[in-house]
C-alpha cells in the first residue's frame, strides 16, 4: 500500500455517496506498500480501505483480483473483500484511476513474527490454496522468469549503485534459474506477496489476509518459498529453521506437499529472493517524487539470495520433515 494519487475530501465524499456505507468522517493515506494508492476511510458506519490502482496495474486484470477476493470470502477465507455500490459495481473510477472500496479487516501485522505466527500462516496458506482450486479465472505470473529478465534489463546500468557487483550477480542468477527452474509442479492460485504486512493477527491469532494484487496462477509451492523468505529470516538477517519447519508442517497438514515440491524448495527460494530484490531495486532506482511511500531496501533480499545459493538440499531448510 502507498499513496501516489491525492484524493480531495469533495471527491471522496462524492465517491462514497454511491455506496451504502454511511458518510465520510475522516480519511488518511497509508504509506506502506509500493503498487497502488490506499486510504483508510472512516465513515459513519465503519472503516474501509479505498484503493486507487496506479499505472503499473493493468485495468483489464482488476476483475480477476476482485473476483478472487470475493471467491475466497465465500469459501470461508478471512480476507479483505470488495464492497459493491448501490448499482452492484465493485470496480469504479476516482481521480482518473480505477478504484475500489474494500472491507476493513480487524487486526495488525507483525514485523517480527514468532513460531506460532508462522504456524498460523502455514495453515492459512494451505487453506487458501485449496479454496482457490475451483476458481474459474486464471492469470499469468508477470513476476516469474520472463518478468525478472525485463526488470534486470531495466535496472542493469544502475544496479551497482545499490550494491557493488549487483548487476553481475543478477545476470548470473537469472542464467542459473533459466536452466533449473521447475515446470511440472502442481499449479493453482497463489497469493504471490504474502509478507507479514499482508497478514493480520488479532489476540495472537491470524485474523485475515490482504492485498491480492500479485495473485496469479503458478506453482503452489512457489507461494511457500515466498513465505520462507518473508517470514523465516530474523531482523539480523539469519535464517530461522524453526519458523520454516512451523510453516511447512502446518501447511502439510492441510495440503500435503509432494516429494518433488519439497525438493524444489532451494531453487524456488532463490527465485523468490531474486524476484523481490529486483522489484525493490527497480522501485529504489525509480522513486516517485512527492509520493507517500516507504521505499524498501533491495539488499535485504540480496542477502537472502546469497544464503539460498549455498543450500543444496531442502533438508537443510526443514530437516527431517522432507523425508
Amino acid at each position: 500500500m502507498a499513496v501516489y494519487t491525492n484524493v480531495s475530501p469533495n471527491d471522496l465524499g462524492s465517491f462514497i455517496a454511491e455506496y451504502d456505507v454511511g458518510e465520510v468522517v475522516s480519511f488518511d493515506g497509508i504509506a506502506e506498500g509500493t503498487e497502488n494508492s490506499n486510504y483508510l476511510v472512516f465513515t459513519s458506519k465503519g472503516k474501509f480501505i479505498l484503493t486507487l490502482y496506479e499505472k503499473r496495474v493493468d485495468p483489464s486484470e482488476l476483475p480477476f483480483f476482485l473476483s478472487l477476493m470475493d471467491h475466497f470470502a465465500h469459501k470461508g477465507i478471512d480476507c479483505a473483500t470488495p464492497i459493491k455500490d448501490r448499482k452492484g459495481f465493485t470496480l469504479k473510477e476516482l481521480c482518473g484511476r480505477p478504484a475500489a472500496l474494500i472491507s476493513f479487516l480487524d487486526g495488525i501485522s507483525i514485523k517480527d513474527p514468532n513460531i506460532e505466527n508462522c504456524r498460523d500462516l502455514g495453515r492459512a496458506l494451505a487453506e487458501m490454496h485449496l479454496a482457490g482450486s475451483d476458481f474459474k479465472m486464471s492469470r499469468k505470473n508477470d513476476f516469474s522468469l520472463s518478468g525478472w529478465k525485463k526488470l534486470a534489463i531495466a535496472c542493469d546500468e544502475r544496479a551497482d549503485e545499490c550494491a557493488p557487483g549487483l548487476s553481475k550477480i543478477i545476470h548470473d542468477e537469472i542464467e542459473f534459474l533459466s536452466k533449473n527452474w521447475p515446470t511440472k509442479l502442481p499449479n493453482g492460485i497463489i497469493h504471490g506477496d504474502l509478507f507479514p504486512d499482508n497478514v493480520f493477527f488479532l489476540d495472537d491469532r491470524l485474523s485475515g489476509l490482504i492485498d491480492y494484487y500479485f495473485a496469479c496462477t503458478d506453482m503452489l509451492v512457489y507461494d511457500v518459498s515466498i513465505c520462507l523468505n518473508a517470514w523465516c529470516f530474523d531482523l539480523d538477517g539469519s535464517f530461522d529453521a524453526v519458523k520454516a519447519i512451523g510453516i511447512i508442517e502446518e501447511y502439510n497438514k492441510i495440503r500435503s506437499l509432494s516429494i518433488d515440491e519439497k525438493q524444489a524448495l532451494p531453487i524456488l527460494c532463490r527465485g523468490a529472493a531474486l524476484r523481490f530484490m529486483l522489484t525493490r531495486l527497480y522501485d529504489w532506482l525509480n522513486r516517485v517524487e512527492g509520493a507517500i511511500v516507504e521505499t524498501k531496501n533491495p539488499n535485504e533480499f540480496l542477502q537472502m539470495l546469497k544464503f539460498h545459493q549455498k543450500i543444496s538440499s531442502s533438508d537443510e531448510y526443514i530437516m527431517d520433515i522432507t523425508r
